[in-house]
């Protein structure tokens, strides 16, 4: 177990290494990869889409995709999953629905590399879990008894930061009941470090006991979602968190894996918009989530 500091200038710091690193995952060459979910009307996933239909364009310039992967686990770069829990104080009427919806959703993965588990409270906690030691990971999210604050955006860069190490897919799923009460980092010290990374976001946000400041904590979480190409969900009640978790799984087993070499070699360290779309003509309704774009590489010249 890794017990993290939750100051400003440790969080901050990592934010200019993620700024610097391109979001690669490393098999014969380095490729940016982007994970793409494709969701109907409904907001069900659609499957069975191939290669052909898709169409990536980096700065204006079509790319030319050189790796492909539809759904299959075995076939796409390794999944590495963040569970962020909020288990301050206020969570003490919720926490039993909480943690029994996040072990039943730590129980359904069976394709993850890993779980990397973040709770938090005034203090931010991370350790990270391989298959083999899921039960331990169980033990883990029983064991902690609600307490303290609510150091969200503190929780999210710690674990943005932890990361920035892994090669494959991320996704990080957040559960909290409220807003930020007692962070370092301010929410757009957050949203850089989000922007930076190629982290997907699902943000699970039981907002029933917030009254008036439930608009804004919605929206904060929204904006972490849509910035990383993820999902917010708001569930009315806490038995529904379950059915939410279940989403959330049904999601990621269904969403494409994109890499391409990029076309611009240049090594400056700037922002790159990526826009991706799909060609079938005859999906109609349909939306794409995934990121906006990435940081190029950033190389130092003497």
């Amino acid at each position: 177990m890794v017990r993290a500091a939750t100051t400003a200038s440790l969080i901050i710091a990592a934010a200019l290494t993620l700024h610097a690193q391109q979001p690669t995952f490393r098999a014969t060459v380095d490729l940016v990869h982007f994970g793409v979910s494709v969701v109907d009307k409904q907001g069900k996933p659609v499957t069975g889409l191939t290669k052909d239909d898709f169409e990536v364009v980096e700065g204006g310039k079509k790319q030319s995709l050189q790796f492909f992967s539809a759904g299959d686990p075995e076939a796409a770069p390794p999944l590495h999953i963040g569970l962020l829990l909020d288990t301050s104080g206020s969570m003490e009427r919720d926490m039993k629905d909480s943690r029994s919806a996040a072990i039943r959703f730590v129980n359904t993965l069976d394709h993850a590399a890993d779980v990397t588990l973040v709770d938090f409270d005034t203090e931010v906690r991370v350790a990270r879990f391989g298959q083999q030691d899921y039960p331990r990971l169980v033990e883990r999210i029983r064991g902690r008894k609600p307490d303290g604050w609510t150091a969200l955006y503190d929780a999210i860069g710690v674990y943005l930061n932890g990361a920035q190490e892994l090669e494959g897919q991320k996704v990080l799923v957040l559960y909290t009941d409220g807003g930020d009460t007692t962070s370092s980092l301010t929410f757009h010290d957050m949203l850089d470090l989000c922007k930076a990374s190629d982290v997907t976001v699902y943000a699970i946000g039981y907002l029933e006991h917030q009254g008036s400041a439930r608009s804004q904590q919605r929206a904060e979480l929204e904006r972490v979602a849509t910035l990383t190409g993820g999902q917010a969900y708001f569930p009315g009640v806490a038995k529904d968190l379950e059915g939410v978790f279940e989403k959330i799984r049904q999601e990621l087993a269904a969403r494409y894996a994109l890499g391409y070499l990029s076309s611009d070699t240049r090594t400056d360290g700037a922002w790159r918009s990526v826009d991706i779309k799909l060609l079938r003509k005859d999906l109609k309704g349909v939306r794409i989530r995934t990121r906006a774009g990435y940081f190029a590489p950033y190389k130092v010249t003497r």
